[in-house]
């Protein structure tokens, strides 16, 4: 192909006719955003890295399956593709094996507010970023899923082999663990 830009449709019939100059373009276009998807749930960047490719090659291997819809693009289903990767991968490795996620108390489970912070004030996305980082990788990815990926509880309960209830007491863990972190920096700040 000589085109220097495909438009979605040519890059997917480029890729299912297993053009090379398509899936080059198809990997450049998505990469980039396919490995940030799995560094935010995987903490090593040569792993991130792994899966981003292993999911590209999945998504040639199964070009063919993609239907586009009003509601779907090429991105949303290479990204349910890294998604479904990423999540088989920490299950497969146990990373949530120490953690307790079916026993749950009432106490566990409540509405959190949203972060008690006021609009004037701005917090540096380092601090988020740290915040993030210091969680445990249970909490991060429930924290992710929900807020970034948008997924149900069910759906991630689903994804990690976890309860709906157990994802909801992980994502109250997870706020108040960053809503913390961000009420220490505006303490020590004086913001």
């Amino acid at each position: 192909m000589s085109k220097t830009f495909l438009s979605e449709k040519e890059l997917i019939s480029g890729c299912i006719r297993k053009d090379r100059d398509a899936q080059g373009m198809l990997y450049a276009r998505y990469s980039p955003r396919l490995y940030t998807l799995c560094l935010r749930y995987l903490e090593d960047t040569e792993e991130a890295r792994d899966l981003m490719h292993d999911s590209i090659i999945k998504a040639f291997d199964s070009i063919r399956s993609f239907r586009k819809s009003s509601e779907s693009s090429l991105y949303v289903w290479l990204r349910k593709i890294t998604l479904n990767l990423v999540f088989d991968r920490l299950k497969e490795n146990n990373r949530f094996s120490g953690i307790s996620l079916e026993q749950v108390s009432e106490d566990d489970i409540q509405i959190v507010e949203e972060f008690d912070i006021e609009p004037s004030q701005e917090i540096p996305e380092f601090v988020f970023k740290q915040a993030m980082s210091a969680l445990p990788p249970v909490r991060r990815a429930v924290f992710n899923m929900y807020y970034v990926d948008e997924l149900s509880h069910k759906e991630i309960a689903k994804a990690l082999g976890i309860t709906e209830r157990g994802s909801t007491s992980i994502l109250a863990k997870a706020r108040t663990s960053i809503r913390n972190a961000i009420n220490d920096y505006i303490k020590t700040t004086g913001q």
